[in-house]
């Protein structure tokens, strides 16, 4: 595709990207407004985000798999229709069980939207020149999640608009864009018989998954670490997932390729996503709630006060997105944005009801640093390393595990949270004379603007102090992003779309001498000199990587 063809097809890809990143940020500043009016509790506060993720993380990489296999156009516009609906549907909820349920087929279009946004990009862009469009993706993702916030609060501010339009604004986006993409977006369909889409595999990854996501949220709540609960729901969930891995050893086309995942790049890429991921929905998710229940701010204002990191991830995605074009090497990027990423969060560690903005902001401004260096960069690592006709498996892949660390995170940092403040504010009750057993669930109550003000105060500084704490477990999570990222054998971008091909048996089997293990050298038009010295260096460097 010509530089045009491609800039007209990314206007509607990256709209479409628009409106899946607008649906999960718009709400982060509008939430304790959401759950306060349909009067819900920290575990659902949790779970209206979790409920997306957890859909959109399971359903990632059959999406991918999906693109590998049928018009990934039809794929992408159905993807559409499945969002619009959902967002829809959550803004007419009359009650937080059906908002929740709303949200997680919601989290269905949105897994779609994000992986196959990228993947279609694979199959028009070479990797090489890939870094300066995902550079463009980058910034796209940076001001959804910088407006999304700022929408949320204008709109939950606005009495005339109500809560119930941050679900119902993303329509007329999602349908504009399906519109562009219907006219600008080209990509050749091929047709395959013998298609087979591993449902069993499917199943068991997302039944294993949730059922460990889901101890997680009521642990130390509904029941203790230590009980048969527990024991039930871990050994349940680890046994769903020892399944899936058999499946996806035995079947003819997995849903997530185990000879892709077991690559070291691939490998080290994955870990590495775990913390990018945490990093992604555990900032946008309780820094809002930090600065609205903890320091007392309005919905408009806390989307503001977000704007230094996502100003961070606008910045390095841009920047890094053109060195790594220019320079076809990824591997420093990835290194420099999980140190960056591990110092903001371990500065977000020291946070409480009382630290100054201006620091709050810097912390979240290296967070934001860090995730624009790594996340596409970690993409463009697998999607190097595999042929055309596997982007769409390998892509799914690591953005599922990506999504899965901040569906974890999520859901981890949420329950630390929720227990945290819950003994603070029964410790602040005492100190006033107040049962907390009898104070009719103050406790769990996020419309805290309806509290006495005492005990407000004493809510404020229970979030507020707890948050940082929160921080702390992301940081020492983001540390096992840097060893991953330090891990990850050098590489060099290639400029076609394609890996080269691999020599025949018989040309093998001639060459068996040639030191590179091709077939013997054969004269070869000028034209193509340039072509062959590279295949050969390929073939070279993956040999050295094999052994």
């Amino acid at each position: 595709m010509s530089r045009r063809q491609i800039l007209e097809a990314l206007s509607g890809l990256l709209l479409v990207l628009f409106v899946a990143m607008l649906s999960a940020t718009v709400v982060s500043t509008a939430l304790p407004q959401i759950i306060g009016a349909l009067r819900g509790t920290q575990s659902q506060y949790t779970w209206v985000v979790t409920a997306t993720l957890l859909v959109s993380t399971a359903s990632t990489p059959i999406w991918g798999k999906l693109a590998d296999l049928y018009d990934k156009k039809l794929l992408l516009q159905i993807a559409i229709v499945i969002f619009v609906g959902a967002s829809a549907a959550s803004g007419l909820a009359q009650n937080t069980g059906q908002l929740i349920a709303a949200r997680a087929v919601q989290g269905l279009g949105v897994g779609a939207l994000q992986i196959l946004v990228q993947i279609i990009m694979a199959a028009m862009i070479s990797p090489r020149d890939r870094g300066r469009y995902y550079g463009y993706l980058g910034a796209v993702m940076a001001v959804a999640t910088v407006g999304g916030p700022l929408l949320g609060g204008l709109i939950v501010d606005t009495s005339w608009l109500g809560w119930r339009w941050c679900f119902f604004i993303g329509v007329p986006f999602a349908a504009v864009s399906f519109a562009l993409l219907q006219k600008t977006l080209r990509l050749p369909v091929a047709r395959r018989d013998d298609v087979r889409i591993d449902y069993v595999g499917a199943t068991l990854i997302a039944a294993g998954v949730s059922t460990l996501l889901i101890w997680v949220t009521f642990v130390g709540d509904s029941f203790a670490w230590l009980s048969w609960q527990s024991a039930a729901m871990t050994a349940g969930g680890v046994m769903l997932l020892a399944a899936a891995v058999w499946v996806e050893s035995r079947v003819a086309e997995p849903i997530v390729p185990l000879d892709i995942v077991a690559r070291r790049n691939t490998a080290l890429a994955i870990v590495a996503s775990l913390a990018v991921g945490m990093a992604m929905f555990g900032g946008a998710v309780f820094l809002g709630q930090y600065f609205q229940i903890g320091r007392g701010f309005s919905p408009t204002k806390a989307g503001l006060l977000t704007i230094p990191m996502m100003a961070g991830v606008l910045g390095a995605s841009t920047v890094a997105g053109r060195l790594t074009s220019r320079t076809g090497r990824v591997k420093p990027y990835i290194v420099a944005g999980t140190i960056v990423l591990t110092a903001g969060f371990g500065l977000l560690a020291t946070i409480d009801h009382a630290t100054p903005l201006a620091f709050v902001g810097a912390a979240m401004f290296l967070v934001g640093l860090g995730v624009g260096m790594s996340m596409q960069n970690l993409v463009l690592v697998v999607q190097n390393s595999v042929q055309l006709n596997e982007i769409g498996a390998a892509s799914g892949t690591v953005t599922f595990f990506r999504s899965l660390g901040g569906t974890v995170g999520v859901s981890v940092l949420g329950a630390v949270l929720a227990n945290r403040v819950a003994d603070s504010i029964a410790r602040g009750l005492a100190r006033l004379g107040v049962d907390p057993s009898a104070s009719g669930g103050g406790t769990g109550n996020l419309d805290v603007a309806s509290l006495p003000a005492p005990v407000r105060e004493i809510v404020r500084a229970a979030y507020g102090d707890a948050t940082g704490r929160i921080f702390l477990i992301s940081a020492c999570i983001a540390v096992v992003g840097i060893v991953a990222a330090a891990l990850l054998r050098p590489v060099t971008l290639r400029d076609s779309l394609d890996l080269p091909a691999e020599p025949s048996p018989a040309a093998a089997a001639e060459g068996a001498d040639d030191p590179i293990g091709g077939a013997a050298p054969a004269p070869v038009a000028v034209g193509t000199a340039a072509r062959t010295s590279g295949c050969q260096d390929f073939h070279k460097r993956r040999r050295e990587e094999l052994t």
